[in-house]
């Protein structure tokens, strides 16, 4: 694959949290930080959708995790990527075979649909999913550009509240 943009959707409000999760501090270093590695090591170049300094989310802030994937596709298209590869702000642990298991896209982990690989050309559709009156859920996405559900060899992190970061860290011997 050539041309592929790594995308961190991190403009959610974490309101279960409680306070910003893309700051929480695992392993010694925040959650945005393990998010962005992880990408690094497949990626040509890596963004972070939805905060101050990173891409914007389109339409406009608040649109869940599929303002951000249309923030990272557009930002891919015009920089000239063929696809993206978007995670979680809490993406950590991410197994070594992630981009194996969902090459080729459109594909997700069907447990998590926010880590996914799209191809550019699924914009026109998330725009049309944005603009509508309907869900603008990533499973949307999914259901119309026929993407495939992959799954991992163990589920992957999903940090929600301050409990589960303790868990993950409790699980790991930290």
């Amino acid at each position: 694959m050539t041309g592929l943009l790594g995308a961190v959707l991190a403009g959610g409000q974490s309101s279960r949290f409680g306070s910003d999760k893309a700051l929480a501090v695992y392993r010694g270093a925040p959650l945005l930080d393990h998010a962005v590695a992880g990408l690094a090591r497949w990626c040509d170049a890596v963004v972070v959708a939805g905060r101050d300094g990173g891409v914007p989310d389109w339409p406009e802030p608040g649109m869940g995790p599929l303002g951000g994937l249309a923030g990272a596709l557009i930002h891919a298209q015009d920089q000239g990527f063929d696809a993206v590869l978007a995670v979680s702000v809490d993406a950590v642990l991410l197994p070594d075979d992630l981009l194996e298991r969902l090459a080729p896209g459109p594909s997700f982990v069907a447990d998590q649909p926010v880590v996914g690989l799209w191809p550019v050309s699924v914009i026109g559709i998330v725009q049309d999913i944005l603009r509508s009156e309907g869900r603008h859920s990533l499973r949307a996405l999914a259901e119309r550009s026929d993407a495939r559900a992959v799954q991992c060899s163990q589920p992957l992190a999903n940090i929600n509240t301050r409990s589960d970061l303790d868990l993950l860290e409790n699980d790991h011997g930290l």
